[in-house]
């Protein structure tokens, strides 16, 4: 996780040098907002507010030592949704208190709370509804294994019933692990329910939350000048005979003599994804996995596939679904990592 911390005073800054040290699995910046004594961190020239902005872009949470109301006010100007925040923290500057203050279980608030509560020896403040009742939280449950909600909606109601006692339904189209949490049915008849499924189904139930697990990479290789227009073309008429979720798609990858070809960097950006890029070295290295040859491609590229390989170099150990495919200028291959709905540590 990308963190920021800013601090306010001398004392502020003290205590942002113990919790960036002790962040270790972060990468980490300390700021400072001050007059005061604050070497060992970056002082912010401008004002908190356009530090504020343009953190918001840039990192992953953001971690404001000092009065809370301080937090509430540099950051009322630019919260948008729960699904595209970062994380805010705020902390008192003796680090008695630890408050998740915003994006609490997709931004991961309430997990680097905790975290930086345990690492100061300070009391994580939690408000979100779930987490105080200890009850099932489908919307950090799916950040947390990667999966896209359907619906923030239904996540909220979904939510509100297991808050208020009820049980809502499971189906699920992958292997479940571990103790199913006792908020979940998986031989219930409710209306509202949680269907788990990469593919292009919508589930079973009068209201239906999907997530789908992004457990897929495309990979894609392509002659020079091959407009995004004819990849998207591609993958959706592949992906639809797969029936596969467009939504389950991880990520893009392929060689990077590719690195600036404007119609995949257009597809994949069009997508919401970085491409991942491999060397023909890297790609000609992998273990042998039955890749289609090509003598042409090999003259091109150096290697004798581009896109079979660069989906298998990219992916989590996962199985080639969709070998070699061709349009026009363009070829597609996807590999489907291994997924399962793990319980076990919820």
């Amino acid at each position: 996780m990308k963190i920021r911390v800013i601090a306010f005073s001398r004392a502020g800054c003290e205590l942002g040098k113990k919790i960036c040290s002790a962040l270790s699995g972060h990468e980490c910046g300390l700021y400072s907002k001050t007059t005061a004594d604050a070497a060992g961190t970056e002082r912010v020239v401008g004002s908190a507010s356009d530090w504020t902005r343009e953190s918001f872009a840039a990192a992953d949470a953001i971690v404001y030592i000092g009065a809370t109301g301080i937090a509430v006010r540099y950051i009322a100007p630019y919260v948008k949704h729960k699904t595209i925040d970062p994380a805010i923290v705020s902390i008192d500057e003796k680090g008695q208190f630890v408050i998740s203050l915003l994006s609490g279980h997709i931004g991961g608030a309430n997990g680097l709370a905790k975290e930086i509560a345990e690492k100061i020896g300070a009391v994580p403040v939690i408000t979100t509804a779930t987490d105080i009742h200890r009850k099932f939280s489908v919307d950090s449950f799916a950040e947390k294994h990667g999966m896209h909600i359907g619906s923030m909606r239904l996540a909220k109601d979904v939510s509100s019933l297991i808050v208020d006692g009820r049980r809502v339904g499971l189906v699920s189209d992958v292997p479940v692990t571990g103790s199913i949490p006792p908020e979940l049915d998986l031989n219930g008849n409710e209306d509202l329910g949680i269907f788990v499924s990469y593919r292009g189904s919508e589930g079973p139930f009068v209201r239906t939350l999907k997530l789908t697990p992004r457990c897929h990479v495309l990979g894609i290789g392509c002659r020079r000048g091959t407009p995004a227009r004819n990849i998207e073309t591609l993958v959706k008429e592949v992906l639809e005979k797969e029936g596969i979720s467009l939504k389950s798609i991880r990520t893009i990858a392929s060689i990077d003599l590719k690195n600036d070809e404007k119609g995949l960097l257009e597809f994949s950006y069009g997508m919401g994804m970085t491409p991942v890029f491999f060397s023909s070295d890297e790609l000609a290295s992998l273990p042998d996995m039955g890749f289609t040859p090509s003598d042409t491609v090999r003259t091109v590229t150096g290697v004798d596939n581009v896109c079979e390989r660069a989906a298998y170099a990219a992916s989590r150990r996962g199985d080639i679904i969709v070998r070699k495919t061709s349009g026009v200028g363009v070829t597609l291959a996807i590999v489907r990592e291994p997924f399962s709905l793990d319980f076990t540590e919820e």
